[in-house]
């Protein structure tokens, strides 16, 4: 069973002013491309520091997610703290992840330098932070998710099989 926590950093979300469609997206298109059994664990919080870290380490810790999706928090504002929150938490960083999602972006708009996103590992659970624009989320998360499977592979986690024909991922063929 595949733990996946999502968790979408929306001051306007959290509090019902409109529906949160980024987090929807996500947890849609890893239902197309894993074939796994999964289980999800979902929140909508507001933009703020202490509350993404508390639900950062609270899905890692206690659900015990193999991945974690973050979307919302990675612009230039002021209470875009999501990059931040996810720093403290992690012992590693992996940098790569948001570099190639802005150089996938910047495709899209010239705007795309603007976000922050970020990835890291806390214990077994690798978290990963995607911008907040519902259009963004495949467009950001397609390019980098073929390393993601092999990445909870090293750092202990569960083993998540997709559909080929829909998300191919890359793992090392083992030595003779």
């Amino acid at each position: 069973m595949i733990k996946i926590g999502i968790l979408t950093m929306s001051d306007r979300a959290s509090e019902g002013i409109y529906e949160d469609l980024s987090g929807k997206a996500i947890k849609e298109l890893l239902e197309e491309w894993i074939v796994s059994q999964m289980k999800f664990d979902y929140r909508v919080i507001s933009d703020d520091f202490e509350l993404i870290k508390q639900n950062l380490i609270s899905l890692s810790d206690e659900f015990k997610a193999d991945l974690i999706i973050t979307t919302g928090g990675t612009g230039p504002a002021k209470r875009d703290v999501t990059p931040e929150a996810t720093e403290a938490v992690c012992e590693k960083m992996m940098p790569g992840f948001g570099e190639l999602m802005r150089m996938e972006s910047l495709k899209y708009v010239p705007t795309a330098i603007l976000s922050r996103q970020t990835a890291g590992i806390r214990g077994n659970s690798f978290i990963i932070n995607l911008p907040g624009n519902p259009k963004s989320i495949k467009e950001c998360l397609e390019p980098v998710f073929p390393a993601i499977p092999y990445c909870i592979d090293l750092i202990g986690g569960s083993y998540i099989q997709t559909d080929e024909n829909k998300m191919k991922v890359f793992r090392p063929k083992k030595k003779k």
